[in-house]
């Protein structure tokens, strides 16, 4: 019996496909979330970081490509902020504009009000 080439092409990646399903399907949640966050970070992202103060926006970050949780160096633990890079967006228009310069930020798990969201533009 012989399988032509297109055939076994597709028999191939009908295979890996389902191996990488199988893979998955067998992960925890927060290993498949972790697996999401390294092709996240590897891809990147355009996100937009908003802080609130009540109902009303007073900073916004543009530009990011992530947000990550600060470890500790002598145990490895998470620590309760996240920080990140990103474009500070003096004038909240979404846009870069000149002498609008990335910066760094941290986020307080304590109080902070703030919205993570790729960026729709």
């Amino acid at each position: 019996m012989t399988i032509d080439r297109p055939k076994a092409r597709a028999l191939a990646t009908f295979l890996i496909a389902a191996a990488a399903v199988f893979t998955l399907a067998s992960c925890t949640q927060e290993q498949q979330n972790t697996i999401n966050r390294n092709i996240q970070n590897w891809t990147g992202t355009n996100g937009v970081l908003e802080f609130y103060a009540g109902d009303k926006l007073v900073r916004r970050f543009i530009k990011i490509d992530k947000v990550s949780t600060a470890m500790g160096t002598e145990d490895g633990k998470p620590r309760p902020y996240r920080f990140g890079y990103g474009v500070l967006d003096e004038n909240l228009n979404f846009t870069a504009d000149p002498g609008e310069k990335k910066v760094y930020f941290e986020i307080s798990d304590y109080g902070s009000n703030y919205i993570f969201f790729e960026n729709p533009r």
